[in-house]
């Protein structure tokens, strides 16, 4: 698969790959802490598969604080753990239907998840049209075992057009902290997910993933995609 990769300086350093998707990863201020990293924004912007397929990406936090770019992978869809959001009851779930789920995951050093961001779209098509239409969201965070770890303190979604649509633009958006072990102030650690799916009426869909983390650690690793 061809590949490019540039890198730019514009107040910080961004880097942008091309190899099948795009992902953006923007590197702040840096920090003093042994193995602990400034804050960063990861984007992933991938299409989404036929029927059956699934298509993910995957960007970790290296040993010098800068991220580091996977390819795209793609292959038969898998079966997604329970806690990934199941599609919409509305009519738009239909057998005769379209149906389209994502990811938006952040693992630790361990291969830990710490916090995901999950959304299941379901959409029928006639004439050209969008005639029925829904996405769900859900949200998934480590805990310790003594009551600490991340925890969701805020969560929204929204679909621009439900019936009758020339196209279905849906958005969703999470925002995690962390008090625990590895921090006991709880201002150290924030990650913030979004998740954004268009559907359209000849039946494609696109799906893109953001994530802004306060700090990260080395290791750290964004796993995004969808099927």
């Amino acid at each position: 698969m061809n590949s490019r990769l540039s890198v730019a300086a514009v107040s910080a350093v961004s880097l942008v790959a091309l190899m099948g998707g795009t992902r953006v990863a923007t590197a702040q201020e840096s920090d003093p802490a042994p193995k602990s990293c400034d804050g960063v924004r990861l984007t992933g912007e991938l299409p989404a598969p036929a029927p059956g397929q699934a298509v993910s990406g995957q960007i970790t936090i290296g040993p010098d604080c800068e991220p580091e770019l996977g390819s795209v992978r793609r292959g038969p869809a898998s079966d997604r753990p329970a806690r990934t959001a199941t599609t919409t009851t509305t009519a738009a779930a239909t057998a005769a239907g379209h149906q389209l789920r994502g990811w938006n995951e952040m693992y630790d050093c361990c291969n830990i998840r710490m916090t995901g961001l999950y959304t299941a779209s379901s959409w029928d098509t006639a004439d050209g049209r969008v005639t029925t239409a829904g996405t769900t969201a859900t949200q998934e965070w480590n805990r310790e075992p003594w009551d600490a770890g991340w925890s969701l303190t805020s969560q929204t979604s929204k679909d621009d057009c439900a019936t009758d649509c020339a196209e279905v633009n849906s958005e969703a958006h999470a925002d995690f902290a962390y008090q625990g072990v590895f921090d006991p102030t709880g201002d150290w650690y924030d990650n913030t997910h979004h998740s954004y799916v268009q559907l359209t009426a000849d039946g494609t869909a696109s799906c893109r993933f953001d994530v802004e983390l306060r700090h990260t650690f080395v290791g750290w690793n964004w796993r995004y995609g969808c099927e």
